[in-house]
């Protein structure tokens, strides 16, 4: 008796492709291991023998393999319609079998992936009658009223493991074996393929250019349905040391390439889309980025500067806190969204330079030149409206039409916004929560609400009242940069941010430095009451408990993995200024203990605390109880997962979330909240949110809502 095999099943409907993909996955798994194929076409007693024909399998076939023992079974002579020989399938160290049914419920118990690959109608009709039009096609209708009847009791897609979008155009058997690696069932089996994968090098070139960054995004990603980019937006020139080095990146990436991934995360099920194929997978998010990301698997090029050498860029929703502490609040957002970024462009403004990132594969040498073409292209333009067609060079290439930074187009009507919570509300909440501070339960409640508008979502551009994502977050960050600006699109979901606030950050080397801010005054146009405002923010006792209060919470945080002794407090109240605000700041650095699991370092500190209060866990459960709605992306984090170990993330604030519902319309969200202490009085905690905003709402013409 042999050890059991893993057993991976590829069901779909009949012309899906189902034959070719598993016979081309067998074909990329024999370079590393023994493969088994069944085909059950083999074994289906006639045209009418579907249900008949499951049966035999499992009892005959899988039941056998399942214990590692050789399956001896009748076959069935399609030409005489009659049995036919005695056949043997010997058990390997993988056995695939593919047919309709061969994830039916008898054979599911069985088995440990389960593949549905999918055509649409005409598609599969077309594939299945070209490889079998004069036996086929006379019974055609027959067979697919079987599978209709089958499915309609038996919904395998909905039980599948992978879903495999069958384009027959060769790409689908390496995106499956991409995805079957994330299945805890098969990976250990496919340790060589990962390996392999883990053996990538990092291609890279320095390009000393200036390009401008709306439009090297728009004609390298503009076209792209899940892209990412992490916008250092402020400009760095005349800051001081530390707010200059949070300025200095920006990254632009999409989810394209030979191994360009998009995941999606909601109570407790990932999906990895990895091109044709998407794998689901059950269990903590936080767990699952552990599985990812972590270890140095590439190392910066010679001269790079910057942390990212390619790696998952995106945000995590505030409701992960479930798997940190928190209670299990549904969120309408994805608790978490991240692409893989196989090739990026990384630009550095303090050295002027721009770095194109690509992992070594057999489309990188392409991609490359597109990209360099793109630079040269947005470091030449003139500041005039870009062209209506890509030129010679980006022929290849997506280019979003309205690609310069600018004031939005003046909209017939910009959206109504309503609060969550009136102003009396709001208030009340303020004074619930100093009762809870009264009593003892918490130090410090940041509370938040929300402001939420419907739109017209118009992906053409045509109407004039229609939302337009992007040119909203280029009218955002013309009026407001930040250091951690953000743009990330993922299909219908885009969010748009211009955060001044560093949530975490971990360097390949260990190095953590999580930078608070906690105190807020608006600019004043005036210098001198501009002047006056920063010097009172600096003076504000109430600013500096609240703030001080945080840096003691995530000097805990950080200190659950470092090496003891290395937590410090750097900077400790220091003021910052941008565009529309006064910002109290401070740093605490510390250095991660050799070994230790990076996600689960990330987890200990999230969400952030200047985004809950402290202590943090029962102030999560005092701020469900006030708040009682979701806070979605809004409070949680936007950044990279890199490679070589590092990671850097920016606290979600500033941030405005456009959801498109699929009927014509978006949905407009944008969070805001302050830091309730003893001190704090109503009043003052509700101008606090309409000056936190103000940034958000003019740069869409809209105003805060009254009452």
């Amino acid at each position: 008796m042999s050890p059991a095999p893993v057993i991976i099943a590829i069901d779909g409907r009949s012309g899906s492709g189902k034959t070719t993909l598993a016979i081309e996955l067998a074909a990329r798994l024999r370079e590393h291991h023994k493969v088994s194929l069944f085909h059950l076409e083999d074994i289906y007693p006639g045209w009418n023998g579907l249900a008949a024909g499951i049966e035999r399998y499992v009892t005959t076939v899988l039941s056998p393999l399942r214990r590692g023992e050789p399956a001896e079974w009748v076959s069935w002579d399609w030409e005489r319609h009659y049995d036919g020989e005695v056949r043997t399938t010997r058990p390997a160290e993988i056995v695939l079998v593919e047919g309709v049914g061969a994830a039916a419920a008898a054979a599911r118990p069985l088995l440990d992936a389960v593949i549905w690959a999918d055509s649409s109608d005409s598609e599969r009709r077309t594939r299945a009658l070209a490889r079998d039009g004069e036996t086929y096609e006379p019974f055609w209708d027959q067979w697919a009223a079987q599978e209709a009847e089958w499915l309609a009791a038996d919904d395998v897609p909905a039980r599948a493991d992978v879903h495999v979008r069958n384009r027959a155009d060769g790409a689908a058997p390496d995106d499956l074996l991409q995805a079957l690696q994330y299945l805890p069932a098969v990976a250990p089996a496919l340790l060589p393929e990962l390996a392999a994968r883990g053996g990538l090098e990092l291609r890279a070139e320095r390009i000393d250019a200036k390009p401008d960054a709306a439009r090297l995004f728009a004609a390298l990603f503009g076209g792209s349905t899940n892209a990412v980019w992490l916008d250092s937006s402020l400009d760095p020139a005349g800051l001081a040391p530390e707010a200059a080095e949070r300025s200095r990146f920006s990254v632009l990436a999409d989810d394209g390439g030979r191994f360009g991934q998009a995941v999606r995360h909601s109570s407790g099920l990932t999906r990895v889309s990895t091109g044709q194929a998407t794998v689901t997978t059950d269990g903590p998010f936080f767990r699952w980025l552990d599985g990812v990301w972590g270890r140095r698997t590439l190392r910066a090029p010679a001269g790079y500067p910057c942390e990212f050498t390619l790696g998952w860029l995106g945000y995590l929703g505030y409701e992960l806190k479930r798997e940190t502490g928190g209670a299990d609040v549904v969120a309408t957002t994805p608790d978490a969204c991240l692409i893989f970024a196989g090739r990026a462009v990384v630009l550095d403004r303090a050295e002027g330079t721009a770095w194109l990132l690509a992992l070594d594969t057999p489309d990188a040498r392409d991609w490359l030149g597109t990209a360099r073409a793109a630079v040269a292209a947005a470091e030449s333009a003139d500041g005039s409206a870009p062209s209506a067609a890509p030129s010679a060079a980006l022929a290849g290439s997506a280019v979003h039409l309205s690609a310069v930074p600018g004031s939005l187009a003046p909209r017939v009507t910009p959206p109504r916004f309503t609060a969550r919570d009136a102003e009396a509300g709001y208030k009340a909440k303020v004074s619930e929560a100093q009762r809870e501070i009264a009593e003892g339960n918490t130090y410090e409640v940041c509370l938040t609400t929300a402001l939420t508008a419907a739109a017209p979502s118009d992906p053409h551009g045509i109407s004039p009242d229609a939302t337009d994502p992007w040119q909203t977050y280029l009218e955002l960050r013309r009026r407001n940069p930040a250091p951690f600006a953000s743009y990330l699109r993922f299909g219908g979901l885009t969010v748009a941010s211009t955060s001044p606030e560093r949530f975490l950050q971990v360097a390949a080397d260990g190095r953590m430095r999580a930078e608070p801010i906690k105190g807020t005054r608006r600019r004043d146009p005036e210098p001198g009451a501009d002047a006056a405002l920063r010097q009172e923010l600096e003076s504000s006792a109430k600013d500096r408990a609240e703030n001080i209060m945080i840096v003691d919470l995530l000097r805990n945080d950080l200190s659950h993995f470092a090496v003891p002794g290395t937590v410090a407090v750097s900077r400790l109240c220091a003021i910052e200024s941008y565009a529309t605000v006064h910002q109290m700041v401070s740093t605490i650095d510390a250095r991660l203990r050799p070994g230790m699991p990076r996600a689960e370092a990330v987890a200990a500190c999230f969400p952030a605390g200047s985004m809950t209060g402290a202590p943090k866990v029962s102030t999560m459960a005092i701020l469900d109880r006030l708040e009682a709605a979701p806070r979605g992306v809004y409070s949680g984090a936007i950044g990279y997962f890199s490679l070589n170990g590092s990671a850097d993330l920016a606290v979600a604030i500033r941030t405005l979330v456009t959801r498109a519902l699929g009927d014509g319309t978006a949905e407009l969200s944008l969070g805001v909240g302050g830091a309730v202490t003893a001190d704090s009085t109503p009043q003052e905690e509700y101008e606090e949110i309409r000056t936190k905003a103000f940034g958000v709402l003019s740069a869409l013409g809209a105003e805060f809502p009254k009452g």
